[in-house]
């Protein structure tokens, strides 16, 4: 597979284009497109966001996705077989600030965070914590937490999140304006569930829409009501919940 920049935005020679499940029309020069596949580069940054909300820190790390696979459930990303996953101390101490500049958005912002971190500390020994001392100044610079909460504005998404191997700068939660308005069936709480699920490591669930890739270890038989089946890649109906499969799978990989 061959690597190719242009005007800033990585394309891949090939079969191993980025996968677009989002269907959106690519927006110039941010996001270029090859027969209907597509990447988009955050601006003034090295993040790569593809198949809508699913952020890479870098070229290497985004390369390392690309291949196709064999069919699997949920899983996490294994490079030569190493899990991208928290340490256990890192993941008993997930401390995130949420912007002020989310304005009279920020309690309920606040709330569906608290409701999607309880979900997946239900099943899972890993603790979200809320470093609200920080709030004020919630930047991708501040060392006082592990990842930051913040709003945006004309994203090509509703919300991005990070893996747990992204550097610090990337290490954002965000949530773009459009993410409080109209997304029913899909809550805000039920939206940052899918988010946090990335932040531990998972995957999007494949289908045959947005299908498996490489340097992945699958955790769970196919799942069709996985919590990170993304509403892009054909899911039924309904907000985001974890399902039985998905509690497993958080319970296998923080035990």
């Amino acid at each position: 597979m061959r690597a190719i920049c242009f005007m800033g935005v990585l394309l891949f020679s090939g079969a191993g284009l980025v996968t677009s499940c989002t269907g959106a029309e690519p927006e110039d020069p941010a996001t270029v497109s090859s027969q209907g596949l597509e990447a988009y580069r955050e601006p003034d940054s090295e993040v790569y966001v593809v198949e809508g909300d699913l952020a890479f820190d870098g070229e290497s790390a985004l390369q390392e996705y690309l291949a196709p696979a064999e069919e699997q459930g949920l899983a996490v990303a294994c490079p030569q077989g190493v899990i991208i996953k928290w340490m256990p101390d890192e993941a008993r101490d997930l401390r995130y600030c949420v912007s002020t500049a989310f304005g009279a958005r920020h309690a309920a912002v606040v709330s569906a965070l608290n409701q999607a971190a309880a979900s997946w500390e239900a099943v899972a020994n890993v603790d979200f914590i809320h470093a609200s001392s920080f709030d004020g100044a919630c930047t991708a610079s501040q060392s006082g937490v592990v990842f930051d909460v913040r709003p945006v504005t004309g994203a090509a998404y509703l919300a991005r999140a990070f893996f747990p191997n992204a550097g610090r700068s990337a290490r954002n939660l965000l949530l773009d304006s459009t993410a409080f308005g109209s997304i029913a069936p899909l809550t805000l709480a039920g939206l940052l569930r899918h988010e946090l699920g990335h932040v531990l490591g998972f995957l999007h669930e494949p289908n045959a829409t947005c299908p498996d890739q490489a340097n992945t270890c699958a955790l769970t038989d196919p799942d069709p009501n996985s919590v990170m089946l993304y509403w892009g890649c054909g899911r039924r109906a309904g907000d985001l919940f974890l399902s039985r499969l998905d509690a497993q799978a958080a319970g296998f990989l923080y035990p």
